[in-house]
């Protein structure tokens, strides 16, 4: 199958990219690479060149629709974001041109070129706001009520795929994502902490916490995450899925995780807690079980590692 992956040179999206390729499938990747970087695609380019096509693109471009129209994806895996909450909260209307224009620009391409899907990279951590302790893990019929402009972007771009859908048929499937982490995850990005303690960790250091780090989020491994897409290319049409573990994990335990895998037993730096941080989240993922026969399989500790030796391999090219 022809497949095209927005944002398809980010931490996630070129991920994702791997995964289509060894699967045998044609891909397209639109990235504009002002966060997304063709470094995270060299393994792809260098084992799947023939099967890869990269476009250097802005979502926003009016060139988008004709791409979609010469290049006729079947699937459309949309992952092209503004994905700081800090910058929406500082430039609103960047954010939703980039956020809701640029998801609007996808849609219409998707449309015109006859895809079968659009797959949706949605936020669990914003759309439904802070849900009050009893109702975490909170589910998809959760009221949706998000607390920055990233959070309302996100959402916005949810009801328009529903108006495509009724409109042109154009079925998608919206994946609310917990706090992914992995290889190739940007520190300075929003939901960077796992990247930034691995920095530290590996040079032996230990990392700060905001707070008294007994705030919880739902950590999810990047490679489960791409198989919750993977699926829903077939799966949950016109849903809203929940992607995370349903498991609540303090700041403290992952970092004390994080230093096991590190080798690392100084205790971390503790800092006055940032305005605006939410004090716990966690998703409910029955739905993706049931919807997508989806269910995350790596551990913390397992995930740890991986990122800890994936850093670790990065400073060591760096320093030589």
């Amino acid at each position: 199958m022809r497949m095209l992956v927005t944002g398809g040179a980010g931490f996630i999206g070129s991920t994702l990219v791997d995964r289509l390729l060894a699967e045998g499938n044609e891909v397209d990747v639109v990235d504009d690479l002002s966060s997304g970087s063709l470094a995270n695609l060299a393994d792809a380019r260098e084992v799947s060149a023939h099967s890869l096509t990269i476009h250097q693109l802005d979502i926003r471009s009016p060139d988008l629709v004709d791409l979609f129209v010469r290049r006729r994806p079947e699937v459309v895996f949309h992952l092209a974001a503004q994905a700081d909450v800090r910058v929406s909260v500082d430039r609103p209307t960047f954010d939703a041109d980039v956020n809701v224009l640029g998801s609007i620009n996808v849609f219409e391409g998707a449309y015109r070129c006859g895809a079968n899907r659009v797959v949706f990279a949605a936020s669990g951590g914003t759309l439904y706001g802070e849900p009050v302790p009893d109702d975490l893990p909170v589910r998809e019929s959760h009221p949706h009520r998000p607390l920055s402009p990233y959070g309302a972007s996100k959402k916005a771009a949810i009801e328009y795929l529903g108006v495509y859908r009724e409109l042109h048929s154009l079925e998608f499937c919206a994946l609310a994502m917990a706090n992914v982490y992995g290889p190739r995850q940007d520190p300075h990005g929003e939901a960077g902490v796992v990247a930034i303690f691995a920095g530290e960790l590996v040079r032996g250091r230990s990392g700060t916490i905001f707070g008294d780090g007994e705030q919880t989020r739902d950590f999810v491994y990047v490679d489960d995450v791409v198989d919750a897409f993977v699926r829903a290319t077939t799966r949950a049409g016109g849903l809203v899925c929940n992607i995370g573990t349903g498991r609540e994990t303090s700041v403290n335990d992952l970092h004390r995780v994080m230093a096991d895998a590190a080798g690392v037993d100084s205790p971390p730096t503790y800092r006055p807690p940032r305005p605006g941080e939410l004090t716990r989240s966690c998703l409910s993922i029955e739905r993706a079980e049931i919807q997508l026969g989806w269910k995350p399989w790596t551990s913390l500790e397992e995930g740890s590692r991986a990122v800890i030796d994936f850093v670790g391999r990065q400073v060591r090219q760096a320093e030589n």
